[in-house]
């Protein structure tokens, strides 16, 4: 039987900014083909955190490989990941579709080889007949919807998306959540939102971050049964907020 290697693996993983330790000694292991919720209260260090997987800042301490690459080696990092941060990169004067044809050349993909699936998922998120208009006309949904395609469009190993339903009206973000469920059968999805609902729906396995520690890891169902000890309905926002506030009593 072959071993599967984690699509992420961090080992004793640490950031610190002066004498502030933003993530510290942070042990992760996702198998391939996982939608992993990663959750906290801001100031966790949710957003560290996915900036030293994905390359754009360098640990202090410990180990990082994303799709069997380290996270050092940024130039062939890239090859194999997807990503939507918070604030989506997109470039105003640009039109939609030369958005994705500029994100597709930057992860040295030619666009022939992904236009299909590109088209395929602008036409999910009704997108299709505004990418001949310039993103700087856009709505705040349109071009997250843009930020979220070019993501995923080159079919990545592995996707980081922080608040990918940000600014989607209801439609678009039952449709997004969707797609992320669908995309997750090739690519493994790191998932960081304020949305705990999307977490409990989509998630197979959730993270949890607090004063940059993982303070608790598993599938949705056995967070909520760490605090459901007295027999009343409890979800994941529950679970959530009785693990940090334990953390911030314990602290």
């Amino acid at each position: 039987m072959t071993d599967v290697r984690p699509a992420i693996e961090t080992h004793g993983l640490s950031k610190e900014y002066g004498s502030t330790v933003a993530v510290e000694a942070l042990d992760l292991s996702i198998e391939p083909g996982t939608v992993y919720g990663f959750l906290g209260p801001n100031g966790a260090g949710k957003t560290t955190t996915m900036r030293m997987l994905t390359g754009l800042v360098e640990p202090t301490d410990g180990e990082a490989r994303v799709a069997g690459t380290a996270v050092e080696n940024r130039r062939e990092l890239i090859d194999s990941i997807g990503l939507l941060p918070e604030e989506p990169p997109l470039y105003l004067e640009l039109t939609g579709r030369e958005q994705l044809q500029f994100a597709a050349d930057l992860a040295n993909v030619e666009w022939d080889a992904v236009d299909d699936r590109a088209l395929e998922l602008c036409d999910r998120l009704d997108l299709t007949d505004d990418l001949d208009r310039q993103v700087d006309g856009y709505s705040k949904g349109m071009r997250q919807k843009t930020a979220f395609v070019q993501a995923v469009q080159t079919d990545p190993d592995v996707v980081f998306l922080d608040e990918p339903t940000s600014g989607l009206d209801p439609r678009a973000a039952k449709t997004l959540r969707e797609l992320i469920v669908d995309i997750s059968s090739d690519t493994t999805v790191f998932l960081s939102t304020h949305i705990l609902p999307v977490v409990e729906e989509i998630a197979d396995e959730v993270g949890v971050l607090y004063d940059g520690q993982l303070v608790a890891d598993g599938q949705p169902a056995e967070l909520i049964s760490r605090v459901d000890d007295d027999g009343s309905e409890t979800d994941l926002e529950d679970a959530f907020l009785d693990l940090t506030s334990r953390e911030a009593a314990w602290a």
